[in-house]
């Protein structure tokens, strides 16, 4: 019977495509295994992310779309630290700058590997995470007594 061998490739593309989605992260971690301070939770007081790792699983990201990697940029990360305290502030979504390529907002979620999922799968999201751009800044901010607690910012620009 046929069906045997078509189950059995249908396992097999299964496990390689989720073997594939759980590769992001990058380090020194095992293979298939997120960089630790992806999952780290910023959703506590002095949470420190760590911008360089986020902008990796981005870049992660946009390889598997054919994009050239974003670098890390401190201004960018500055643009998006003053947005995302703005956000927790005010439960208000800030306007992107002119000067940006995009920005993508985003709040609730405690890990920064939350918060890139929920990205990618949106899709009007998803092709702004592979925008013609060079740079990025990503941070978060965290307000207990918001609405939502942590508040994250993206900006992509050159």
């Amino acid at each position: 019977m046929t069906i045997r061998p078509i189950l059995l490739s249908t396992a097999l593309a299964s496990v390689l495509v989720l073997a594939g989605c759980s590769s992001f992260g990058g380090g020194n971690a095992s293979p298939g295994a997120l960089a630790p301070a992806l999952s780290a939770r910023m959703d506590q007081p002095n949470a420190t992310l760590d911008s360089v790792q986020a902008i990796n699983l981005i870049n992660a990201y946009r390889a598997t779309n054919n994009m050239p990697p974003l670098t890390a940029d401190a201004g960018l990360n500055g643009t998006a630290q003053a947005l995302a305290n703005q956000y927790a502030q005010t439960n208000n979504a800030p306007t992107k700058p002119q000067a940006l390529v995009q920005m993508k907002l985003s709040a609730g979620y405690s890990t920064f590997a939350e918060t890139f999922s929920g990205w990618r799968n949106n899709a009007a999201d998803a092709v702004a995470l592979t925008a013609q751009a060079t740079k990025a800044g990503v941070a978060v901010a965290y307000n207990p007594s918001s609405s939502f607690g942590t508040y994250w910012v993206l900006v992509i620009g050159n």
